[in-house]
């Protein structure tokens, strides 16, 4: 076993470590099928050698080639590391300052088994979701890191460390982009062959940042959905008795089935891969499980019927469940179903992150490599059957909204009946959650906040859910209503983390909050890490899926319809302010979410370590983080956004934001048009 200084300690070349190849024992990640010529082949290969001595070349060509064919990937197995990938305590990192070993923690958690999705290729989720291209690339960046100073920073291409280059201590630690194609050629058959050419990366968001936390952030993220749906759809925050139906058990959407508890209604998850569905039956988070849709149905019923929260997890395709619900309803007259969504890879749709309903798992593993013209095929027939049962629930009363995974962005291109008549181009029959429910929370400053506790310390976590409790409470007695729902939904959500245990990885937490908040809460661990109630640093970060940090039209943008919401300057700008301002790393990355090609989003990492220095570039950056996106917001024309910005330049006056001037009268339009 392997000690972290010998992991820090570069390359190992001499001798070359053993190739154990890939662990049985763990999920993989799908065979991808990037359709080179020979030509690219042998690019790709050269590409990856190039990375090691040519001593050792006739060595790692063959084994580089075999994993190239065989999988469609260089992932350089040999080198993956035989020690246990996990967040170790801060201290315990080899380098020469601490703002570098929090990235090298933050890393490994991304890496660590309990975490990642498939670990041994670098996928932390999503399917595809890299945190880098091969392990030659983990283990320069490691080695970079615990030799970097603090007039050092880390450039990171797409995976790829290009080195150390001078810098101020005030600047970032780590640039990292991923993926930043010309536009022209950022299209997915074009990422395929630059991701196997190792020469561009799917960063999703914070797998490629280093800012996962685990599921706890999609859990929180989806209790506040489902909670605001209920009010939104049905009336009412009491969820009790009510049925909502997905699908999706990996590495995001495994949060579902503890979310659907937490938020008190009757979860019922779908799921294919049995290896998915088990790990969150195991851990806790899914009640029961069933691969009989007659059970299933029963299984609803009874705690419909009792008001009693449930997680259960059906194992099967989740078109062959909707299709169910929907022929029930036919014979019955009973909707089964209140809400409804879907969070199925759709990003990645051809390369595992969808299963066609008329293949079993296993075909469509086969046919997607063996078959990928035809595999295309039938997702897209799988995709108009998905469409059909949903409408016809949905026409009985059911309410459906699209969680920003390009569901029905695909639907649509696979021909299902999704239009909306009359609508703009990012709008369909059914909502985007951001258009309908969450789009408000984003208008008015709230995102989802994050912390880890460096020390790995559960004490600490604690401690800091205390302090982020104390903080909200405080600010949320002199606000609006509209923001006061808000902070009472995250009051409880902090107050009741540990009795639900989220942490899975780092000792890391999650809340929702608007700029005042976050920007207490930050200044307030600061000052306990400062006066020793928190032993070791903090790091802060945040989801990109934020006010500010994503420009996605069919998602995080998807409400707002100035005509920019194709436009990335706001994520751009966003990546480059928090790097001035104080961020210990930013990134910037082409997809995520929705999928390549299709948004623009960037996120950071900041070290409070209790000195004054910590407390100037929280403010600083935190600030702006937040202000940038409510001020775009409010330009676009949102309402709640134009009074969010206009009362925080009353509490700054530094801040002075362009506000805009409404059309008040149609008229004008009308007459100027026709003259």
């Amino acid at each position: 076993m392997s000690t972290l200084k010998e992991l820090c300690s570069g390359l190992t070349l001499d001798p070359l470590p053993p190739n154990r190849g890939r662990d049985p024992s763990i999920s993989h990640a799908p065979v991808r099928t990037p359709n080179l010529t020979v030509v690219e082949e042998r690019l790709a290969l050269r590409n990856a050698l190039r990375y090691f001595p040519s001593s050792h070349h006739a060595t790692l060509a063959a084994e580089f080639a075999q994993e190239l064919r065989q999988y469609g990937h260089i992932y350089m197995y040999r080198f993956c590391p035989a020690m246990r990938m996990r967040a170790y305590p801060i201290d315990q990192y080899p380098c020469r300052t601490r703002q570098a070993a929090s990235i090298m923690l933050m890393i490994m958690n991304n890496l660590d088994p309990a975490v990642a999705q498939f670990p041994q290729e670098l996928v932390t989720y999503g399917g595809n979701g890299q945190v880098f291209s091969n392990w030659a690339q983990f283990r320069l960046v490691m080695h970079y890191l615990s030799e970097m100073t603090e007039e050092q920073t880390l450039v990171m291409y797409s995976g790829h460390p290009m080195g150390l280059f001078p810098s101020l201590p005030s600047s970032p630690r780590a640039i990292i982009t991923n993926g930043m194609v010309i536009p022209n050629y950022s299209s997915r058959d074009q990422y395929e062959k630059m991701f196997a050419l190792g020469v561009s990366m799917y960063g999703q968001m914070t797998a490629g940042s280093y800012c996962y936390i685990g599921p706890q952030g999609i859990v929180h993220g989806t209790v506040l959905t489902v909670l605001n749906a209920g009010r939104r759809y049905l009336g009412s925050g009491d969820l009790r008795g009510r049925v909502f139906v997905t699908s999706g058990l990996g590495g995001m959407s495994g949060a579902q089935a503890k979310a659907a508890v937490i938020a008190g209604c009757v979860g019922v998850i779908a799921e294919v891969d049995e290896a998915a569905l088990r790990k969150r039956h195991e851990q806790g988070w899914l009640m029961e499980v069933t691969s009989s849709l007659d059970q299933c149905i029963k299984i609803i019923r009874e705690f419909r019927s009792s008001k009693t929260p449930l997680s259960l997890g059906y194992h099967g395709n989740v078109v062959d469940l909707w299709e169910r619900l929907a022929l029930e309803y036919e014979r019955t007259g009973d909707l089964l179903v209140d809400l409804g969504s879907d969070q199925t890879s759709l990003h990645n749709p051809f390369s595992g992150g969808y299963y066609p309903a008329q293949l079993s798992f296993r075909q469509g593993s086969q046919l997607m490599s063996t078959d990928p013209s035809r595999f295309r095929s039938e997702v897209h027939e799988s995709l108009r059957r998905h469409v059909i049962a949903i409408n016809k629930l949905a026409d009985a009363g059911m309410f459906f909204w699209d969680y920003g995974n390009a569901f029905l962005l695909e639907a649509e291109r696979a021909g299902a009946d999704v239009g909306k008549a009359g609508g703009g181009a990012t709008e369909f029959r059914y909502p985007s959650y951001v258009q309908d429910i969450m789009g408000d929370i984003f208008s008015l400053g709230f995102g989802p906040f994050r912390w880890v506790c460096t020390s790995a310390d559960p004490q600490d976590l604690a401690i800091t859910d205390e302090i982020a409790a104390t903080v909200l409470e405080e600010i949320s007695a002199n606000v609006t209503e509209r923001v006061r729902q808000q902070y009472d939904d995250n009051i409880r959500w902090i107050r009741e983390a540990g009795k639900h245990q989220m942490v899975v990885g780092s000792q890391a937490r999650i809340l929702y909050s608007d700029q005042k908040g976050r920007v207490c809460i930050a200044l307030a661990i600061n000052q306990a890490i400062a006066d020793g109630r928190v032993s070791a640093p903090v790091v802060i970060s945040r989801d990109h899926h934020d006010v500010s940090g994503t420009d996605s039209p069919f998602r995080e943008t998807s409400n707002v319809y100035d005509g920019s919401a194709f436009c990335a300057d706001m994520a751009v700008q966003n990546f480059v302010g928090d790097a001035f301002r104080g961020a210990t790393w930013v990134s910037l990355h082409n997809g995520g979410g929705v999928g390549w090609g299709e948004v623009m989003n960037g996120g950071f990492g900041l070290l409070l370590d209790g000195s004054e220095e910590a407390a100037k570039r929280a403010c600083l950056m935190l600030n702006w983080d937040v202000s940038n996106g409510v001020a775009r917001r409010c330009w676009s024309g949102n309402a709640n956004a134009y009074e969010t910005i206009q009362r925080t330049m009353e509490e700054n006056s530094q801040l002075r934001v362009t506000m805009p001037f409404p059309v008040q009268d149609e008229l004008v339009l009308d007459r100027a048009l026709q003259g």
